[in-house]
């Protein structure tokens, strides 16, 4: 039997039919979830046939995975580019502040983040440590060197303090507008606000913005 072709399908250059596929499969995983989707769903919102599709991931568990493996292979080359700013408060804020713009520019990303740490946590856990181990380490490093240069406050958890970061970020991008109706009026997303609740969390005094971390 001869697969028809999708009418929202289209031709797309060779390099550009993984991120599509990718980008989709992350709009609909996120939206719907994993379960909910179905391959014939993806490939008619990246505009490309099934067969096409599962060419390039033969199976929707391959598919998931390559979403993941994506988001994580960005975080592994975006750390050290982060890491190597010289000031400990820009160090920290560009950090912040870039782990919310990842997930603000596709808060699909943050959906789906939250459902696999719900759904499938250690698997989840295995591959962030597969990928993001060494700097993490660094992260964690910076806030005990900071703490005993009295810049980072001594009661803070190096590794619990990075989880709940990371958590406030992906939870608050992930639930977006739906938290307007606890304060009765709506809600916008300010970046500046939660970087200042992370930063005030971390840093003994405001005088730490301009000092080395």
């Amino acid at each position: 039997m001869v697969e028809s072709i999708s009418p929202n399908a289209t031709v797309l250059p060779a390099q550009d039919v993984k991120q599509r596929i990718l980008t989709e499969a992350t709009r609909l995983f996120g939206e719907q979830g994993y379960d909910a989707t179905s391959i014939q769903a993806v490939a008619e919102l990246a505009g490309v046939r099934k067969q096409s599709l599962l060419y390039h991931y033969p199976s929707k568990e391959q598919l998931r995975l390559a979403v993941i493996e994506a988001w994580l292979t960005h975080w592994r080359d975006e750390l050290p580019k982060l890491l190597a700013r010289s000031s400990g408060f820009d160090r920290f804020s560009a950090s912040v502040a870039s782990l919310l713009g990842f997930f603000r520019e596709d808060p699909n990303r943050a959906r789906l983040a939250l459902r696999e740490m719900l759904d499938r946590p250690g698997e989840l856990q295995g591959l962030m440590r597969s990928h993001l181990s060494p700097w993490i380490k660094l992260l964690t490093d910076y806030i005990r060197l900071g703490q005993e240069t009295g810049l980072i406050r001594s009661e803070v958890d190096p590794a619990g303090y990075v989880v709940q970061v990371l958590l406030m970020v992906v939870t608050t991008v992930a639930v977006g507008d739906a938290a307007s109706g606890i304060v009765g009026e709506r809600a916008t997303m300010d970046v500046n606000e939660l970087v200042r609740i992370a930063r005030d969390a971390l840093f003994v005094a405001p005088t730490a913005r301009t000092q080395e971390g």
